[in-house]
């Protein structure tokens, strides 16, 4: 392999000579060797979009001359393009506040720009990471942008996903409707319900955490970009910020605006705290239909056995013909790690200090990874599992009548003590409660037809 020797602030690094990026994230390949993951593909094109954003503001405000600025913007278009991603190879959890990957992104976009100049790699003299790729910004508001700008892209894509499961539940809700069941309270018999009433409610729940997400969106179309070091805008020209948020916005086809306050911008991870309890909520939710289509599904002798579930591979390697509620299975672990990943960005975003809060690529990894696994996978679990979900009527009747809880409905016309001593005798002798209260005179099969038939 050849080499070249790149320079930065500390001293020259060795640098395979074919690679876009320089010293400094030389340095930082060896330091972060962490999650195994190089960078999202979010992340990559949110931070190639601010940086073609800030040449374009820098040019308009005089700051950079056009050969450079225009060297950069071509570098960027060529990278959104799909050219040298990989190049991009620092470590998702990386330095504190992202700085790493902020001067990956820079040094990769000036060694790209110095071709489009007709210059080697590492001729920085002619158009420098810092001086020219990073002018008018700090890695302390590009990273927050970034992060903004990569959550509400992967969000493109959650939001309809969680829109195909409500779509799902809402079918089966519909289909379910006249399907009476034994309902559970504390995991025992309780009144009768519907098997759609018990969907419906699903559907009132995942619509309810997705209308969360979809409010919690808006904090993050504040970016803070323009605020650089502090949030005091040191270093950047009059006019920069509002058009390099501008530019960012057009880009990205994302509604973005100014944070009215960037020192809160980049102290605060209000926003993105936010949306991660967004998502944790509708984790919790998802997960709990998981695990109640989990029980309905059970047996199919020894268990519930209410709901027959869709057989999308062998249950088991020794056992045949068994079949495993395996997607719900996998939906509950989606649902565990999102509610881990809340908890990292919660405890990630109070422990920010003074101007600037420093755990941005532990909160973005957590971020993006929830994101991915909801648009990922639940439009398999909805058309695999939800969609071809079918009752067992036969069972959810004789359940009904099988269970003496359904004498609460008599107790308007027998009293609470007569419907005690049915309920205890039912249990002793296995006479069903119709068939108690018929022997006894108490009321007609049609009177107890008219309560719960």
């Amino acid at each position: 392999m050849k080499f070249r020797l790149d320079q930065d602030s500390l001293g020259k690094v060795k640098i395979p000579s074919d690679a876009y990026y320089g010293a400094f994230t030389g340095r930082a390949i060896k330091q972060y060797n962490v999650t195994g993951h190089k960078a999202h593909e979010n992340l990559i094109k949110s931070f190639v979009m601010i940086k073609r954003s800030a040449a374009v503001a820098n040019m308009k405000t005089k700051s950079i001359d056009n050969k450079r600025g225009k060297a950069i913007v071509t570098a960027c278009d060529k990278i959104l393009a799909g050219k040298h991603v990989d190049q991009f190879v620092v470590d998702m959890i990386n330095s504190g506040a992202g700085t790493a990957f902020n001067m990956n992104s820079n040094e990769v976009i000036s060694n790209v720009a110095l071709e489009v100049m007709k210059k080697k790699k590492g001729q920085y003299e002619f158009l420098h990471p810092n001086d020219h790729v990073n002018m008018s910004q700090s890695s302390n508001d590009t990273y927050p942008t970034a992060m903004h700008v990569a959550i509400l892209m992967n969000l493109k894509e959650t939001v309809p996903a969680i829109d195909i499961l409500i779509k799902s539940l809402t079918k089966k809700a519909k289909q379910f409707s006249t399907f009476k069941k034994i309902g559970r309270t504390h995991l025992m018999d309780a009144l009768p319900v519907t098997l759609g009433s018990e969907f419906a409610a699903y559907v009132t729940s995942i619509t309810k955490a997705r209308n969360e997400i979809v409010v919690a969106q808006k904090e993050l179309q504040n970016v803070a970009l323009g605020g650089t070091a502090v949030g005091s805008g040191a270093n950047t020209p009059k006019g920069y910020r509002k058009i390099a948020i501008a530019e960012l916005a057009k880009i990205s086809k994302l509604p973005l605006k100014p944070e009215k306050d960037m020192q809160h911008g980049l102290q605060s991870k209000f926003a993105v705290a936010s949306m991660s309890g967004a998502l944790r909520n509708l984790a919790l939710e998802i997960g709990k239909l998981s695990n109640d289509i989990r029980l309905m599904a059970s047996g199919p002798i020894a268990g519930l056995a209410e709901l027959g579930i869709p057989a999308v591979h062998a249950g088991s390697s020794i056992m045949p013909g068994k079949v495993n509620p395996s997607l719900a299975e996998c939906m509950n672990m989606v649902c565990f790690n999102i509610i881990g990943n809340d908890t990292a960005v919660s405890y990630a975003a109070q422990s920010g200090q003074f101007e600037l809060n420093v755990m941005l690529p532990g909160m973005l990894k957590c971020m993006l990874e929830s994101t991915d696994m909801l648009k990922n996978f639940l439009p398999i679990f909805s058309a695999n599992l939800i969609d071809g979900l079918t009752a067992n009527r036969d069972k959810l009747k004789a359940d009904i009548e099988n269970s003496p809880v359904i004498v609460t409905l008599l107790t308007p016309k027998i009293g609470y003590l007569k419907s005690a001593e049915l309920f205890k005798e039912s249990l002793k002798t296995g006479k069903t409660i119709r068939e108690l209260v018929v022997s006894k005179k108490l009321m007609t099969n049609k009177e107890i037809d008219s309560l719960f038939g």
